[in-house]
């Protein structure tokens, strides 16, 4: 087996390890709410110190990576990011599990530049875009989280026994992985092609015009997904009427739909380029969003979801391989996209919540389209600089 399909493989695993880490947090959440006593209010909240965490140290973690190595910075991230998972199983107030849900994020968001790092180090190396299979790995580690959690709800597991249990796998994981990954700190500008003067002039800085418009790829389709996240199940049971388990199966339909097509991208975007898969992507979300809003069936609003997860499970992957080929700065490259994407998480659930309450769920959800309509019109943006890396499977 060659080191890169090793590092392939190793990088797959952290991706897997990390949607599983979140996924048995999220699982838990009824079970740390009644431990609280929290109300809605307050625990929106300090769930909102995750993002925040995450967008407060994101930016200096491609500079981090660039120095030590992606190697390096995830291990000195998933170690505290398992720590801090611990430490909620006990903390005594919602005060203080923002507190360390800031730090979980600083973590995480720092780990999830790191890996995305080593990805797209390795997609250029490979001259292959495989980072739309590490997304779907996270994807499916969450599946295995989140039913985890639920196993061990139902089992009447304690949170710490439970959170416990999860660290062991993800840093057994981490360990198994990272002595597989590529060392990319020794990256040149070589592997993006030669630099222009006004690009070595820009490499001091972490936001450049390219890199914003990716950005605004990227936090359209957060938005969108996280939207999705949030409300899809909500809007099946007031907006359609249909039971709890329904509404469970109209969000399964949604989160198998883009572990599938993150699974399938590596194959389209060889097929018909980084740029037309991203287009595509837009165009069968809006579709899919509006036929989950608007078409009057049940099995309608069902293909309206399963399109709707299709079409935008690959806009954040390929945005991060197009940030990761930022001339002589790819680590940094990253880092830019995924902090101005992250904030599409921020963004999208609490701006369909507050449309909602004034024009309806489902009149809000459609809002979404304007996001998708935006992908498709900026999609030139995350066009792939090398021929090598958007023609080869």
């Amino acid at each position: 087996m060659t080191s890169q399909r090793r590092a392939a493989q190793a990088t797959a695993l952290v991706f897997s390890l990390s949607g599983f880490l979140m996924a048995g947090w999220l699982s838990r959440l009824p079970a740390t709410r009644n431990r609280l006593g929290a109300d809605s209010a307050s625990l929106g909240l300090a769930l909102l110190m995750t993002g925040v965490g995450s967008l407060t140290l994101m930016p200096f973690a491609g500079k981090l990576c660039a120095r030590w190595g992606s190697r390096r910075v995830v291990l000195a991230t998933a170690l505290p990011s398992c720590v801090v998972l611990a430490l909620l199983a006990y903390v005594p107030n919602v005060p203080t599990m923002g507190a360390g849900l800031f730090f979980l994020g600083a973590g995480y968001g720092s780990w999830d530049v790191a890996m995305n790092v080593q990805g797209s180090f390795g997609d250029r190396a490979a001259h292959r875009d495989l980072m739309p299979r590490y997304h779907a790995c996270w994807s499916v580690g969450a599946i295995v989280g989140a039913g985890t959690g639920a196993l061990a709800a139902k089992a009447g597991l304690g949170l710490g026994a439970h959170f416990a249990l999860v660290d062991v796998v993800v840093l057994a994981g981490v360990a198994l992985a990272l002595p597989a990954f590529l060392p990319d700190h020794t990256e040149h500008d070589s592997s993006a092609g030669p630099t222009s003067g006004a690009e070595t002039r820009t490499k001091t800085r972490l936001f450049t015009k390219t890199l914003v418009i990716i950005g605004i790829v990227t936090l359209c389709g957060t938005c969108i997904e996280g939207a999705a996240g949030d409300w899809i199940a909500l809007y099946f049971t007031d907006g359609r009427g249909t039971t709890q388990s329904v509404a469970a199966g109209g969000y399964a339909v949604f989160s198998v739909a883009m572990a599938s097509s993150r699974f399938l991208g590596t194959r389209l975007i060889a097929a018909i380029g980084r740029e037309n898969a991203v287009r595509l992507g837009g165009i069968v979300t809006g579709v899919g969003i509006v036929s989950a809003v608007t078409l009057p069936t049940l099995g309608g609003a069902l293909v309206g979801a399963l399109l709707w997860g299709l079409g935008v499970a690959i806009v954040f992957p390929a945005a991060m391989s197009a940030g990761g080929e930022a001339p002589g700065r790819p680590a940094d490259g990253i880092a830019a996209v995924s902090t101005v994407g992250y904030g599409g998480f921020l963004i999208g659930p609490p701006l369909i919540g507050l449309l909602g309450k004034q024009i309806g769920l489902g009149h809000a959800l459609l809002v979404l389209v304007v996001m998708a309509l935006g992908i498709v019109a900026l999609s030139p943006a995350v066009r792939a600089r090398s021929p090598q890396v958007a023609g080869r499977d």
